[in-house]
């Protein structure tokens, strides 16, 4: 079992069969997560597909590709494209029937939609939920606009350029009255997370006016 990614709050293993396992390193029950992907698989929607579900451990399809932030960052001129791709993925998925409203990501972002042969796929389920569309669009504004990149001074003068363009373009797609009335809440929410640096902090306030 090889170590591939440590991310916020679990680890992911390459299991060696075609298979990743996603470990969270706190108490955690992963089976609401897997039955919202399995519901999504059903639908024809681009997710992993799940081996098994215990615990705090989470089986599913290993995804062959590169994340949508590692493909801009080798192929910028791809930005108007992506950002198109990542609006378009949340369309599909609040197209989806749901009870109570959309089926929610809750942190879609280009780190996580893996770009593969056969097309994008959907990762990092963990926050899905049942809600109002209007927020998952605005949850991914906020992170898609005030993340800072790493890098010195002028990469990061560059990368905020492109992600001013990213959102910019993302949000033509949306109808922006509703999303903009949630902004603060989201705002507050992002704030609450304890991986969110003082200059992103300053970011989050800034753009919903909270400052």
């Amino acid at each position: 079992m090889r170590l591939l990614a440590k991310g916020r709050a679990a680890d992911v293993y390459d299991l060696g069969d075609g298979t990743v396992l996603r470990r969270y390193r706190e108490e955690f029950d992963t089976a609401r997560e897997a039955e919202i992907m399995r519901r999504l698989d059903a639908a024809g929607y681009p997710v992993p597909q799940v081996v098994r579900a215990d615990g705090p451990e989470l089986v599913m399809e290993r995804i062959e590709g590169i994340t949508m932030l590692e493909d801009l960052a080798r192929r910028p001129w791809r930005l108007v494209a992506h950002a198109n791709l990542l609006a378009s993925l949340l369309l599909r998925l609040h197209a989806i029937p749901a009870e109570g409203g959309q089926i929610l990501h809750g942190d879609l972002h280009p780190v996580n939609v893996i770009i593969t042969a056969k097309g994008p796929v959907v990762i990092d389920w963990t926050s899905a939920r049942i809600g109002p569309w209007q927020l998952d669009v605005a949850m991914t504004w906020v992170i898609v606009a005030t993340s800072v990149p790493d890098g010195g001074r002028w990469q990061r003068a560059l990368a905020a350029t492109g992600q001013g363009i990213f959102a910019r373009r993302f949000l033509t797609h949306f109808d922006l009255e509703p999303v903009r009335a949630v902004l603060p809440e989201i705002a507050e929410r992002r704030l609450g997370d304890p991986h969110v640096t003082a200059g992103e902090a300053a970011r989050v306030r800034r753009l919903a006016g909270l400052a």
